[in-house]
């Protein structure tokens, strides 16, 4: 299935249960959707200052997702930051949802990107869950995310072009205290991106679930 960003104006939400996991799952895509004029929202659930390395702020990854996110374009207030801790969404697992229905009240998205509901991570697997039952009246997709993913169905493509991989590599980057992790590399990026678009005969794209298609 391709999807057509060209017939109308959308509002583009993506929900990503720590900073970071938006870019990696969907940054290229983001990217586009901005290119192209479409408003995109970003909302980050928590940075993770539990588990932040000792030589690095505790507020690190607060300071890297405003950076990253501006490098895709997202302005400034379409930014949402939340504080919940990070391996204990569990327990608040009810307030993330009155959040997440608060977002869609608000928001009314034409299209919520989310973690697939097969990631292992416990904090990607609530915000998978919760966000089907808060968006439920909305186009749902997945994003990929191959080290927590056991399982992954690729139903939909997002064709890109070098100059969006560029910007979601160039956000990554600015993740600096997370460089150290072996899939947030140019060329590991890189080359999952060619491999989805192999299989449309593109040069780069981005692979993602179906959840729900609300065809207009």
């Amino acid at each position: 299935m391709y999807l057509d960003l060209d017939n109308k104006k959308m509002t583009v939400l993506v929900l990503a249960p720590h900073t970071d996991d938006g870019e990696l799952g969907c940054g290229g895509s983001i990217s586009k959707f901005v290119e192209e004029g479409h408003d995109v929202y970003y909302a980050a659930f928590s940075l993770c200052e539990e588990s932040v390395s000792p030589e690095w702020p505790k507020n690190i990854l607060e300071d890297e997702v405003r950076k990253a996110t501006k490098v895709l374009g997202i302005k400034e207030d379409n930014l949402l930051i939340y504080r919940y801790k990070v391996r204990h969404f569990f327990e608040k697992r009810q307030d993330i949802l009155e959040d997440l229905v608060e977002l869609q009240k608000r928001l009314k998205p034409n299209i919520v990107f989310l973690p697939s509901q097969r990631d292992l991570h416990q904090d990607h697997q609530i915000i998978a869950n919760e966000g089907r039952r808060a968006f439920k009246q909305t186009t749902i997709l997945a994003y990929e995310m191959p080290w927590n993913n056991i399982e992954f169905s690729t139903q939909v493509f997002i064709k890109l072009n070098k100059n969006h991989i560029n910007k979601k590599i160039k956000a990554l980057s600015k993740y600096k205290s997370q460089l150290h992790k072996s899939y947030a590399t140019k060329e590991f990026i890189n080359s999952l991106c060619h491999t989805r678009a192999v299989s449309i005969g593109s040069e780069y794209a981005e692979a993602f679930e179906l959840v729900r298609w609300v065809i207009e």
